[in-house]
């Protein structure tokens, strides 16, 4: 039974099941990709939190032979490890604070207070214009005539 490429690994009858293609061109797909050089496989953001996560406990030897084994320079890890860890402490230095809150409540009102108003009035503006023309049409036919 063939196996797809870690960090995913699922049997290709599984995959091709779920997808719903052929398992001829799942393996199609998977030797197109085996044949590209590592450096151009594309790692999604779980598959790299997963690679960091497994490779946490580590030790210098077991991380080198797993990134051999998962064609990953050791220095890919330690960006991957330095991204998720400023991602993961981002949220509580963005978060605003509850006066900040309150504030930026204040400014929503009075901005949409605001907005209404001008909408009013450029709806006033156009039932104006509208007016206009059709008392100039008027009176330009009474001219004519």
């Amino acid at each position: 039974m063939a196996r797809l490429l870690p960090p995913e690994s699922a049997a290709a009858e599984a995959v091709a099941r779920e997808i719903g293609v052929g398992v001829a061109t799942l393996e199609r797909w998977r030797s197109d990709a085996l044949s590209m050089p590592a450096r151009e496989r594309a790692w999604t953001a779980a598959a790299r939190f997963e690679a960091v996560l497994t490779t946490a406990a580590l030790d210098e030897a077991g991380k080198n032979a797993w990134c051999r084994e998962h064609g990953v320079y050791p220095q890919e890890l330690v960006q991957w490890r330095q991204a998720a860890t400023q991602a993961l402490a981002e949220p509580e230095e963005c978060r605003a604070s509850p006066q900040q809150t309150k504030q930026d409540q204040r400014r929503i009102k009075t901005l949409e207070r605001e907005l209404r108003r001008k909408d009013k009035a450029l709806a006033e503006a156009a039932a104006l214009l509208v007016l206009s023309k059709k008392v100039a049409a008027i009176f330009s036919r009474d001219e004519d005539e």
